[in-house]
């Protein structure tokens, strides 16, 4: 949406940390700013888990708007790979990753984004994928990015937010259908798993493309993997 800069949009996220980060970008660029430059001189391994521990005893509900938003832009920055992920508890569970100068405090990004959001009809909503997209008519464009079916057994991306499991992939396939029906373009991206294409066959136009993974663990292990597009249009 940033390389865009539409004038009227809607973000909607269901991490609430995440939504946090940008209303405090918009409306409090100076004091996030000034929070952030704080993480970066503090900046070390015992500084970052001590601040990822603010959601396993409490002090997390006593920050304010500001120092939450300053917090995930920073464990962002400096987590493992610039992973955000939470276990079933909603603890943020990404260990420390080492890097030598990380851009912690980027006020030049923060400033720009910032000005646009002010200059813009932006809504940032927190919730539902439906409730985001209720008012999406005919010729507006809406991209889904849910959490990705697993490729495997054993890999999971739903501890991103929540539980997304079968029955809200089903729900997100059919109200792709009904905003095609209605007109709005729409852009979908998830795994290339044969699930995908049993819900999106004949509904949409399935893309198959190569992108980069670099949350693994091994950095043998972060190969190029298939995903999809799936777009309503010819």
């Amino acid at each position: 949406m940033l390389s865009l800069e539409p004038h009227d949009a809607v973000v909607n996220d269901f991490n609430p940390e995440l939504a946090n980060v940008w209303r405090i970008v918009r409306d409090r660029p100076d004091e996030l700013l000034e929070k952030l430059v704080e993480h970066q001189a503090n900046n070390s391994k015992e500084y970052y888990l001590d601040l990822r521990l603010t959601d396993r005893d409490g002090r997390l509900e006593e920050m304010t708007e500001v120092e939450r938003a300053a917090r995930f832009i920073y464990m962002i920055k400096v987590g493992f790979n610039g992973l955000w992920r939470v276990n079933s508890k909603g603890q943020n569970n990404v260990p420390y990753g080492k890097y030598k100068n990380p851009k912690i405090a980027d006020e030049p990004t923060i400033r720009r984004v910032s000005e646009y959001l002010n200059n813009a009809n932006v809504d940032v909503m927190t919730g539902d994928f439906a409730k985001a997209v209720e008012k999406a008519q005919t010729g507006d464009f809406v991209y889904f990015d849910p959490p990705y079916i697993p490729a495997s057994e054993t890999a999971s991306f739903t501890s991103y937010s929540s539980e997304f499991g079968y029955d809200e992939q089903v729900r997100l396939r059919d109200l792709f259908k009904e905003l095609k029906d209605r007109g709005v373009f729409v852009l979908l991206s998830n795994n290339d798993v044969p699930l995908l294409h049993e819900l999106y066959e004949g509904i949409g136009v399935i893309e198959t493309v190569e992108a980069h993974r670099f949350v693994a663990a091994k950095a043998s292990s972060r190969a190029k993997v298939s995903e999809v597009l799936v777009r309503s249009w010819e």
